[in-house]
């Protein structure tokens, strides 16, 4: 425990992929084609209160709605670190953590298939839902004993905010705005 407990102290940034983590990976199709995406409110919750504390949060998808980009928008991701039909994550990340200046060993970064298995591999922490692929289980420092889309994102932060002492603060009483 010991090991993961310094893992968490050391977090400085979140990073979650859409589908599979921050949303079921199951969805319905629109009429225009485009998967509609669940959304976890607990999950959103937890976003805003790391992003209220100065957390650098950010969003790397291989997809592209609207949707998706409004939601985090609203829960205090800054637009600019929403990464949106991102075919390479490697790049993004790195691009990332040098625009808000953290070292990768001070990411967390929760992915659940094999499009986050190389980022996985670079962060400080990587994590995954309880139904992520076999390969990225067995890279993970932490699996979630939740699945994607049902609450894993806010366990993860949890974790983070708990070891640091950072998730009970007077910003967690309110939604306020960025």
């Amino acid at each position: 425990m010991t090991f993961i407990k310094d893992r968490l102290l050391n977090i400085k940034a979140l990073i979650f992929d859409v589908d599979g983590v921050l949303s079921e990976d199951t969805s319905l199709l629109g009429a225009d084609g485009v998967p509609v995406r669940t959304t976890n409110t607990k999950d959103g919750f937890a976003i805003r209160n790391a992003v209220n504390m100065g957390y650098k949060v950010a969003i790397i998808t291989g997809g592209s709605a609207e949707r998706v980009q409004k939601r985090y928008e609203k829960v205090g991701i800054d637009p600019k670190h929403i990464y949106m039909a991102v075919g390479d994550k490697v790049g993004v990340l790195e691009s990332f953590a040098k625009d808000v200046g953290v070292e990768l060993s001070e990411v967390l970064y929760m992915g659940d298939d094999l499009i986050d298995y190389r980022v996985m591999e670079m962060v400080g922490l990587p994590c995954c839902p309880q139904d992520a692929c076999q390969e990225v289980k067995q890279i993970s420092v932490y699996i979630s004993e939740r699945i994607g889309g049902r609450g894993c994102v806010r366990d993860v932060i949890e974790q983070v905010m708990r070891a640091q002492e950072t998730w009970i603060n007077e910003n967690s009483f309110t939604w306020r705005s960025t």
